[in-house]
């Protein structure tokens, strides 16, 4: 007997783009276990759109105007924290995928990866498992294993999610006016996220701040 609508998982898309946001929808309604049941290209709309449809699976992107992907993951975690999560972004999985999972997200895929692990991660999530690259995933054992020797990522884990992304910004070489135009916000609140981000790093200046996360960000990639 096929499958109808009302016994399809239902999925809820946020993207900022889109023609993503309908390759995902052609995508997950090609696989007849899922129908979407909304999309949202802002936080705003998400909120409101993942409260209104209880959806049972979240796609998620990290690039979103206003209130970053890594943000909307929490408030979505704190509302619904059954919610299954699963983010599909352009950054490296190494840069995000570790705070994703600590944020309430249940997996983690590059878009470049493409359809077919896509949907591997997909049912993966749905399954109850956690989705990463076997990479990905043996590196956040390894770190389990060994905190003692995992200093410099503990203290970037310190960093509120805001903050780690003005540090992975500063790293990219982008000075205060470009970061705050990349996150939307004011130079003011840049400088002030970036006397926050030396404090708990325990540098002196922005000379310093700019080397670590220069040498953070080539680690990691």
């Amino acid at each position: 007997m096929k499958k109808t609508e009302t016994t399809r998982k239902r999925v809820f898309i946020v993207d900022d783009h889109p023609v993503f946001r309908d390759g995902v929808r052609r995508m997950m309604e090609g696989d007849e276990k899922f129908t979407v049941c909304g999309e949202a290209g802002t936080a705003a709309e998400a909120i409101t759109g993942v409260s209104r449809q209880k959806p049972d699976l979240l796609i998620l992107d990290l690039n979103l105007p206003g209130k970053s992907g890594l943000e909307l993951l929490q408030d979505i975690h704190a509302m619904m924290p059954e919610l299954p999560v699963l983010v599909v972004s352009m950054h490296e999985e190494g840069l995000f995928a570790e705070r994703v999972l600590r944020a309430g997200g249940r997996g983690y895929v590059m878009k470049m990866e493409g359809p077919e692990k896509i949907m591997a991660a997909v049912h993966r999530v749905m399954a109850g498992k956690v989705a990463v690259s076997e990479q990905m995933s043996s590196t956040i054992l390894d770190s389990l294993s060994r905190p003692a020797t995992k200093k410099s990522s503990s203290i970037i884990s310190s960093l509120t999610t805001r903050e780690f992304e003005v540090f992975r910004l500063i790293g990219q070489g982008k000075d205060s006016h470009e970061i705050a135009d990349a996150l939307h916000l004011s130079t003011k609140t840049v400088d002030t996220h970036r006397v926050n981000i030396k404090t708990k790093l325990g540098v002196k200046n922005n000379t310093e701040l700019v080397r670590q996360a220069v040498c953070w960000c080539g680690e990691q990639g």
